[in-house]
């Protein structure tokens, strides 16, 4: 399992264009997470959610810790520097503990429509902090879009007004509380600017917010002899929870803010929904609208709107291409390099 994992994450990077690799390592990311929802929903029926939320992260850690010491020399995966362990802790406390603490016990006392919503604030919260802590600065565009994905969040999970006016409102404030920890946690993460690779930085943080969780799990008086009583299906919940949606999912995202940033990063948390609707209509049998649909097309339009300097690019790359096989089929010498670059268009790097 953990040679799996290990070659997962290189096969990733491997199958794909650099280029692409990023904006792929995006949909794949938001693919484990929105994927895990019919788990969670699962092995919440007979387990408590923090504890629950404590295990995911115990069998995670484990597979991940696993990989790097097999698969990297010690110098490269143990903690060397104070940045280093403020990264852990960090990772730990908001990233792991406050995100799915606060996450799962929402989603225990409201609706996953008005959850869906509230943790879709996400990415509206993390370009606040990146200002605040960062000084980096979100153009109206940017903003626009990502008001235009949250509106297509609404538009998939279709909450009602008395969604968020009956006594719920208590759960909808924890997984705001729960956006706000992610938020916070990843633009502090690029903040800290640890030193270590993602990975082994993602597997310690892991085992730190286990343990955490855990103790957090028994200090809210959650009944910890549950766990002896689970049947198969819960067992097989934890597993599909901790290894793709958890081990692999959290090493893609801890890389993407290194990489990207977290303003970019954090919204996966629009392409989620998409996820977690079509599993459920895949695994749980519910239904997938017309609006649903029109939901998803409203979330890529705003996402595109905020990438638009590399969805651009990329269509002039497209344009430079369908040109160039036109040109060739007209007259056989190819172009050259700069026969085929605009000046003022992107460089080829064909």
């Amino acid at each position: 399992m953990v040679a799996l994992t290990g070659s997962a994450l290189h096969s990733l990077r491997a199958a794909v264009p650099a280029r692409y690799r990023d904006g792929a390592l995006f949909v794949v990311l938001a693919g484990l997470f929105g994927g895990s929802f019919a788990a969670i929903k699962t092995g919440l029926r007979e387990l408590p959610p923090v504890l629950f939320a404590g295990l995911r992260f115990d069998l995670a850690a484990v597979v991940l810790l696993g990989y790097v010491a097999l698969a990297r020399p010690r110098s490269t995966w143990l903690p060397r520097t104070r940045a280093d362990a403020l990264g852990i802790a960090v990772a730990a406390v908001f990233l792991v503990v406050l995100n799915n603490g606060l996450l799962f016990v929402g989603q225990g006392t409201t609706t996953p429509a008005a959850a869906s919503v509230m943790y879709g604030l996400n990415p509206i919260l993390a370009p606040v902090f990146a200002w605040w802590l960062l000084g980096d600065r979100l153009s109206w565009v940017g903003a626009l879009g990502i008001g235009i994905a949250l509106g297509g969040v609404v538009l998939i999970v279709q909450p009602s007004p008395s969604t968020f006016t009956d006594a719920s409102a208590l759960g909808q404030v924890f997984v705001l509380g729960a956006a706000a920890a992610v938020a916070l946690g990843s633009v502090l993460l690029q903040r800290v600017g640890v030193d270590m690779e993602s990975v082994s930085m993602t597997a310690w943080a892991m085992g730190v917010g286990a343990v955490l969780l855990h103790a957090l799990s028994f200090g809210i008086g959650e009944a910890q002899g549950t766990l002896l009583d689970v049947g198969t299906a819960t067992a097989w919940s934890i597993v599909l929870v901790a290894i793709p949606s958890t081990a692999l999912a959290y090493a893609l995202y801890f890389g993407l803010i290194e990489r990207v940033g977290p303003v970019r990063t954090n919204l996966v948390a629009y392409l989620v929904p998409v996820f977690a609707a079509a599993t459920g209509w895949l695994f749980l049998n519910t239904t997938v609208d017309a609006v649903t649909v029109a939901g998803f097309l409203v979330v890529v339009a705003g996402v595109a709107l905020v990438e638009r300097q590399v969805v651009t690019a990329e269509l002039g790359r497209v344009r430079r291409r369908l040109r160039s096989g036109t040109d060739e089929r007209r007259e056989p010498t190819a172009a050259s390099a700069d026969e085929r670059c605009e000046p003022d268009e992107v460089p080829c790097d064909d």
